[in-house]
């Protein structure tokens, strides 16, 4: 007699490694990526306009993305926390109030602080966004090899606001920069809408780690106020004491970790050689992305004299490349594993910004333009095998954390980089020297994080579609 069981339809196989409403939760979760990505390089293209509105000089354009990527790196840990305390979907509903709260708060701001404190909460809200994402999609997707997938969908939303801000942020500009704000407020609704469709989160009540979150967030100010107070004004004894208490706020965290019973950051995710190296990979795919973005904005608009619209355009050529780079990652890591996609993508990045480098001099922004578009098809290959190590690496109970952990470190190598890049550009040697300094340091981290790329072990996964 025929076992009944040992045939199934392709399509109830496939539903079996699927949540119900799965992929209304992915499509809400790549939404939420989208707007967190897409405010940070949106604005870019901005900050000579606010500069000339608010004043500030470069500095004030520093805490402008640096209040959002600050508040976002420091409450990271805090939010993966929070997301398995109340669940992942109360958490991602949370961060979607805050966050176009604080959407309304920049569109409408009289003065630059009101500005910068708008955008701190506009990092919060994206904080508590992320870890719930990334948390809802692994609800979602139980089979490893559709959360793979999954996830370089979900990649494709940060893709697309990486490619299509700064040509999006120019074209809002040149009408008024406040709309680089009021545009999150009709995609903030769509989110509230789609989410009321997805089911219920668990909980993991977990006790919060309140000392070391206070030792994290002073660390990370004191390390952004001392890299941009000592860039514009020299490394005097207000900045040299900031980064002291940065290091010794720093020492404190580690201390705490190590010691309490329910750590925001348990030392123990470290033990993997994935997590480690996706670490790396993270904090330098963001030292190359945000720090290339902020300083090519700059160079085009107060360097060269272009106007917003034109320097948003300088960008476009690296859009369809880098929506290309995260749908062919999961293809080369089916196939090679994620070993290749990540280190060809990283040194891609940097062959990019070595380019940029060496052309710099001549000025040209069709020359930058086609140059983008190593750094924009490199990053999104590297980053969505990345993200799957990092989900790999840990247990499904720690995959709040584990992203949280992560993305803190992506997010502390954008911040790090905007204060050093922009300090450098600043200095008495001149703009282009700075350019060319800044784009330096990015190859040379992105490299030393490709050399690491090679020692990762992970087995191939299958990835359909």
């Amino acid at each position: 007699m025929p076992d009944r069981h040992a045939e199934t339809a392709p399509g109830t196989r496939a539903a079996a490694t699927e949540a119900p409403g799965a992929r209304t939760t992915l499509l809400l979760c790549s939404l939420g990526f989208f707007l967190i990505t897409l405010d940070i390089l949106i604005v870019n293209v901005s900050l000579t306009r606010i500069r000339n509105e608010l004043g500030g000089g470069t500095s004030g354009q520093q805490w402008v993305i640096d209040g959002y990527t600050l508040a976002f790196a420091s409450l990271l840990l805090f939010a993966g926390n929070l997301s398995d305390r109340i669940g992942a979907k109360r958490a991602f509903a949370a961060g979607i109030a805050l966050f176009l709260l604080a959407s309304l708060g920049c569109a409408a701001a009289p003065t630059l602080g009101v500005l910068i404190a708008s955008r701190v909460l506009q990092g919060s809200g994206a904080a508590i966004m992320l870890p719930a994402s990334m948390a809802l999609i692994r609800e979602a997707f139980p089979d490893a090899r559709r959360r793979t997938h999954a996830l370089g969908i979900w990649a494709v939303g940060g893709a697309v606001a990486g490619a299509v801000g700064p040509l999006l942020g120019g074209l809002l500009t040149t009408w008024n920069w406040r709309l680089v704000f009021g545009i999150n407020l009709p995609v903030c609704i769509a989110m509230l809408v789609l989410l009321a469709q997805v089911a219920r989160s668990p909980r993991r009540p977990t006790p919060f780690d309140w000392a070391g979150q206070a030792a994290a967030v002073t660390a990370l100010t004191a390390l952004m106020y001392g890299l941009i107070a000592g860039g514009a004004h020299g490394f005097g004894p207000g900045p040299v004491a900031a980064l002291a208490l940065a290091a010794a706020s720093l020492a404190v965290f580690l201390l705490v970790q190590s010691r309490t019973r329910h750590p925001m950051m348990p030392l123990g995710l470290f033990s993997s050689t994935g997590m480690r190296i996706s670490l790396a990979a993270g904090f330098a795919f963001m030292v190359g992305n945000f720090g290339s973005v902020f300083t090519v904005s700059l160079f085009l608009q107060q360097h060269l004299g272009l106007s917003p619209l034109l320097a948003g355009l300088v960008f476009l050529p690296s859009a369809a490349f880098s929506i290309t780079g995260n749908i062919v990652s999961g293809r080369l890591a089916n196939r090679y594993g994620a070993r290749v996609p990540i280190v060809l993508g990283l040194t891609t990045m940097a062959a990019g910004l070595g380019a940029m480098l060496l052309t710099a001099p001549l000025g040209s922004p069709l020359l930058v333009g086609a140059f983008l578009v190593l750094t924009g098809l490199g990053g999104s290959t590297a980053m969505p095998p990345v993200t799957s190590v990092v989900l790999a690496s840990v247990p499904s109970e720690r995959a709040g954390t584990a992203s949280a952990v992560f993305n803190t470190f992506r997010q502390v190598g954008g911040a790090v980089a905007i204060a050093v890049f922009g300090s450098l550009l600043a200095s008495p040697a001149g703009f282009v020297h700075g350019l060319q300094a800044s784009f330096a340091i990015a190859a040379s981290v992105l490299l030393l994080a490709a050399l690491a790329g090679l020692f990762i072990r992970t087995p191939q996964t299958p990835i359909h579609g």
